[in-house]
């Protein structure tokens, strides 16, 4: 076998018997008769092309000197540090948050009330509670729906009188013909729910009251409203702490006349309807004393 053969062979490229297109018939028959002659054919221009191309590589290799390789001593990799947060100890602790002082407070607009309220600290009740409960309703009306600590409901959602004792209160209003969408502001004395450490719910302390009551006031600088309706005796009691509340008399506080009545809360409990007539009369003098 020729040298070139053997290297066909080595690479793998055998003799490939392929028909060029438009290639007559009858030459087949020849290719199948005489395979030593086509194979002579085919494979004496590739092995002369592969002979050079051996030489040409094979002087390229003579000129190339193969250098021992170099031993590189293994580096090892530097170890990874410890986490060292030693330095924060020594960095000083962030400025606590600011508590407003009542002077602050006076000086705040709504949405700065708002602000306030969310984030305050002023009692312990921050400690405990779930979220605060902000005032609802028209900030311009006249009228003022006091009560005075949020409940549970109102603490989960976050909103003044919401279900059945929000609906309850529109029809007491809408029955004076007062719509409680429009000129109707309603909030409480404290903006926290008080609990005791089993959890219940409890009466506020006066430290409590007295922490909470610039926002109060502040509601009620901005509000200026002309009549007030307290819901239930604490808040009657709390909105002018000293005066013992009396039902069915007109109070003041400022320029705002007050009618103390009862919670809708307590109404939806009244199975006698004793309550909800006596309701009736506060709001009847509270529209009266309103002037309108």
């Amino acid at each position: 076998m020729s040298r070139s053969a053997v290297f066909l062979d080595e690479m793998g490229v055998g003799p490939l018997w392929r028909l060029r297109q438009g290639v007559a018939p009858e030459a087949v028959d020849v290719a199948a008769e005489a395979p030593v002659e086509m194979e002579a054919v085919v494979a004496a221009p590739v092995a002369e092309a592969i002979e050079a191309v051996i030489e040409v590589v094979a002087e390229a290799v003579a000129e190339v000197q193969v250098e021992a390789p170099v031993a590189v001593a293994d580096t090892p990799a530097p170890a990874a540090e410890p986490d060292d947060t030693a330095w924060f100890d020594d960095a000083p602790p962030p400025p606590p948050a600011k508590l407003l002082s009542d002077a602050d407070i006076a000086a705040l607009d709504w949405d700065g009330l708002t602000a306030a309220v969310a984030k305050c600290a002023r009692c312990d009740l921050c400690k405990t509670r779930k979220g605060v409960v902000m005032g609802r309703g028209d900030r311009q009306g006249d009228w003022l729906m006091l009560a005075s600590s949020p409940s549970r409901l109102e603490e989960r959602e976050g909103r003044a009188l919401p279900g059945e004792q929000g609906k309850l209160l529109d029809n007491m209003l809408k029955a004076i013909d007062i719509d409680a969408g429009s000129g109707v502001y309603i909030t409480h004395l404290l903006k926290c729910r008080p609990l005791d450490e089993a959890g219940q719910e409890r009466l506020p302390t006066e430290s409590e009251s007295a922490a909470c009551r610039p926002y109060f006031d502040r509601e009620l600088a901005l509000l200026q409203p002309r009549t007030i309706v307290t819901l239930g005796s604490m808040a009657a009691a709390g909105i002018n702490p000293g005066e013992k509340p009396v039902r069915g008399t007109v109070r003041q506080l400022g320029n705002a006349s007050v009618v103390a009545t009862f919670h809708p809360e307590m109404l939806l409990q009244d199975g006698t309807g004793k309550a909800k007539a006596r309701a009736w009369a506060d709001l009847c003098l509270a529209k009266s004393s309103h002037g309108g």
